[in-house]
């Protein structure tokens, strides 16, 4: 039997230093591949549906929309992505908005790799089994 293709993964942040993070994170994931980055909303709603990754990390706070308001309009489209919103911020409020907007996750920045890793692998196999 052949291993499964990796999870295709789009990374959207308008930190660059993140974004790095990010990729240096996924790098050596073998069940995780990164197919895009994105600094902006428009970009990552353009990726999303050129690419069709399985799952986006989302910054909440971008420069033109919120993670909330691509959050939305990724959830429109026929093949929705699995999205995780990322936020510096985990207060009960912001992760109650990210699940009214349809998030499928929160991911808190600042949480250690380890962490990081889990969470999304947890997302992706309730969402997809």
């Amino acid at each position: 039997m052949s291993p499964s293709p990796p999870h295709k993964v789009l990374l959207v942040d308008d930190s660059h230093p993140m974004l790095e993070a990010l990729q240096y994170l996924l790098h050596d994931e073998a069940d995780l591949e990164v197919i895009g980055v994105a600094e902006t909303g428009q970009q990552a709603l353009n990726l999303i549906i050129q690419r069709s990754p399985d799952v986006v990390l989302l910054d909440i706070h971008l420069a033109d929309l919120e993670g909330y308001d691509v959050t939305r309009l990724a959830k429109k489209l026929k093949n929705p992505p699995l999205v995780i919103l990322i936020s510096a911020n985990g207060d009960p409020q912001t992760r109650q908005k990210g699940l009214e907007a349809g998030s499928d996750g929160f991911i808190e920045k600042g949480a250690d790799w380890p962490k990081i890793l889990k969470q999304i692998r947890q997302i992706l196999t309730q969402k997809t089994s």
